[in-house]
């Protein structure tokens, strides 16, 4: 059975500066930093295996990303919507500006963190 050429990827200046900002900036998440490097590298001309070995990946995981690249551009790079039941948490609730402190959990002036005491067990 033949084995299917991996699909050649031929950037623009501009998705080429966008995609190497993805994968060498600090800030960038761990997942498209990932799918960054694999299009670069493939853009290259290098093989899947080759990007696989490079960047400790599956081989899979490089073939799908090339041709997802391949199919529809920066777009594709993005996650899909997952099937499923929606998560059932909501993210923690942030004010705009800091809460003051109680009065009755307030540190008295000079005292001591509590925490650095040793208790007795079983608290009492």
């Amino acid at each position: 059975m033949p084995v299917a050429l991996a699909r050649p990827i031929v950037l623009t200046n501009a998705e080429r500066e966008r995609l190497k900002k993805a994968a060498y900036g600090h800030k960038t998440a761990y997942q498209a930093r990932q799918r960054a490097a694999i299009v670069l590298h493939a853009a290259r001309g290098r093989p899947n295996a080759h990007i696989a070995r490079e960047t400790g990946l599956h081989l899979d995981t490089v073939r799908t990303w090339r041709n997802r690249f391949a199919d529809g551009r920066l777009p594709a790079l993005a996650d899909r919507r997952r099937s499923g039941r929606p998560a059932r948490f909501t993210p923690p609730c942030r004010s705009p500006r800091p809460r003051p402190w109680p009065a009755s959990s307030r540190p008295r002036p000079g005292s001591r963190c509590r925490a650095g005491r040793a208790r007795s067990w079983p608290p009492s």
